[in-house]
């Protein structure tokens, strides 16, 4: 997984934990979902990453 990846999927782990948060406080149940969201796919994108390394080495 080269650097850009990985931080491009923390951004977006960080993004939907801070979507997460703003749903909470707000009580906006969407936006709480839509952060979720985020998350889990950034982790699907890091743990897809994750295996291609494996892989290649």
């Amino acid at each position: 997984m080269g650097i850009a990846d990985k931080a491009k999927n923390a951004a977006e782990d960080l993004a939907g934990k801070a979507k997460e948060a703003v749903g909470n406080v707000t009580g906006n149940d969407e936006l709480k979902a839509e952060g979720k969201a985020d998350q889990t796919k950034s982790s699907a994108k890091q743990a897809g990453e994750n295996v291609k390394d494996v892989f290649k080495g």
